[in-house]
């Protein structure tokens, strides 16, 4: 869950447990205006990572990253380098449990693909703790200490579909062809709710925090991933995409 991607603070710190509309519009205050690009649009960089540092992206280094004990002492386990709190994991929680209410899913089983050190899977299983959780993670060294299930998102199957599946900040360290695969792979798994982002070229170099950020990724645009999850999905907004003829409700412009 959000490896190695840090965004500057935007605000989202202080949600309180309220209705889901509440919750839903207490995490997008203050949020920055997101702009759409077209795809392969160049942006000079602004306060995020400087353009001479984008070349240690997986995609020009050759590079797998290591998901060891090195790797989460630094992105997860020092807080001064950590990419994300518990606090943002419970704030993130609140927003997918309202979501989900708020459009009429009964959450009975989640998939976290790349649920790391399991912040998100504490926080979610308080408020949702009659679901089924299936933590799914490719970092052996992470399923050696916390038990997770070993396995990758693009070759995962399972007996059968999730109502929410989650996979935050995970794609970007696939090459373009396992990607291809795990965001076909959705459709299969899911039946209502994804929530899903991953870093793209622009977050790198506009939104996140060059200290806190691992680079070592596979950089796309949101238009690449945008084109290939509307194929089975429709778009909600906040990173939320609703599986096609599933028995959900949104208003016209809550969704596409």
């Amino acid at each position: 869950m959000c490896r190695g991607a840090s965004l500057f603070a935007r605000g989202r710190g202080n949600i309180l447990p309220g209705n889901a509309r509440d919750v839903i519009a207490a995490y997008t205050h203050g949020m920055a205006d997101e702009r759409p690009l077209r795809d392969g649009l160049v942006r000079q960089p602004a306060r995020g990572i400087p353009r001479r540092l984008l070349c240690a992206s997986r995609a020009e280094a050759g590079r797998e990253a290591p998901f060891d004990r090195d790797y989460y002492r630094r992105f997860y386990f020092n807080p001064r380098t950590a990419v994300a709190t518990r606090e943002e994991m419970r704030s993130r929680a609140r927003l997918i449990a309202a979501l989900t209410a708020h459009a009429g899913l009964p959450v009975r089983r989640i998939l976290e693909a790349g649920c790391g050190t399991g912040m998100l899977r504490a926080a979610l299983r308080r408020l949702l703790p009659a679901a089924h959780y299936v933590a799914l993670e490719a970092s052996e060294y992470l399923c050696e200490r916390y038990g997770w299930q070993h396995g990758r998102i693009e070759a995962y199957r399972a007996r059968l579909p999730f109502d929410l599946v989650i996979c935050y900040d995970v794609l970007q360290y696939l090459d373009e062809r396992a990607a291809q695969r795990a965001l076909e792979n959705f459709g299969r798994l899911c039946r209502g709710v994804l929530y899903f982002s991953a870093l793209t070229g622009l977050d790198l170099e506009r939104n996140c925090d060059p200290l806190r950020t691992d680079a070592n990724v596979h950089l796309r645009s949101a238009h690449w991933y945008r084109v290939r999850l509307r194929r089975r999905f429709r778009e909600a907004g906040l990173g939320f995409w609703l599986r096609r003829g599933a028995p959900l409700t949104l208003w016209e412009l809550e969704s596409e």
